[in-house]
């Protein structure tokens, strides 16, 4: 009778190579995961108020309207456009790079399509010659400054769509000329109105300018959570410092 043959144990550097294996092919997981699906972000300040505050934490598709450069990490020049793109809907709220510093990534809503006329006239929108319609709900409370009360405003397109703006009274960029947006590029606009600078600035005054459709990373569709402002990663004791009521929210 034989003695069955041992399996051989496997060495120190045999599971530490199959340790790493597994955790490269996780790490390729989820970055293909963000490329191609979703992505999350923090918002870092409150020019998306009252809709987006800081602190939130919300979710971005990038599928929504295809895949450009700015969908990659870094925003390598690898190609031009949009692969299987679709262009964004007035009113949708989108994450695009910068141009003048693709590393940085901003959010805005789409005010203007490309061809339209869009002018702010007494801090109303008018695209195309209409103006959005708009109603006044009374004061409210800037969460990032409680001593500021704006006017909240609920805007609504014509297709139905509805979110709400805030409006501090008499500002720059309350009343500007007509923008004609560019073929293939988007009039963005902030909802804290007086508090964003977008479309209405061009990027040498610190403004966004027209936004190529190439530049845009995703549509942003969900807050997951929320943290108050002074909460970080790095300082453990802030962790459960969440906004309660902003937990999983749809971004109108």
């Amino acid at each position: 009778m034989t003695d069955a043959a041992e399996t051989p144990k496997p060495t120190l550097l045999a599971e530490a190579l199959d340790i790493l294996r597994t955790v490269v092919i996780a790490l390729a997981i989820a970055l293909l995961f963000r490329i191609v699906a979703w992505q999350p972000y923090t918002i870092p300040s409150s020019s998306m108020e009252p809709g987006l505050v800081t602190g939130d934490y919300i979710l971005v598709s990038k599928f929504a309207y295809g895949w450009s450069r700015a969908s990659l990490p870094f925003a390598p020049p690898l190609f031009e456009g949009r692969v299987l793109g679709t262009g964004p809907g007035r009113g949708e709220v989108v994450v695009f790079r910068d141009s003048a510093d693709p590393g940085k990534t901003l959010i805005k809503r789409v005010v203007g399509l490309p061809g339209d006329r869009v002018q702010v006239i007494g801090g109303r929108v008018l695209v195309n010659g209409a103006a959005t319609a708009r109603q006044n709900l009374g004061p409210a409370i800037d969460r990032d400054d409680p001593h500021v009360h704006p006017v909240l405003f609920d805007e609504r397109l014509a297709d139905g769509r509805t979110y709400a703006t805030f409006d501090r009274g008499e500002a720059p960029g309350d009343d500007t000329g007509v923008y004609l947006v560019p073929a293939g590029r988007y009039f963005m606009m902030g909802d804290n109105r007086d508090n964003s600078l977008d479309s209405r600035w061009p990027t040498q005054a610190g403004g966004v300018g027209f936004v190529a459709a190439q530049d845009i990373v995703g549509r942003a569709d969900l807050v997951l959570a929320s943290w108050h402002p002074g909460a970080g990663l790095l300082k453990p004791w802030t962790w459960l410092d969440l906004q309660w009521d902003r937990f999983v929210k749809p971004i109108r």
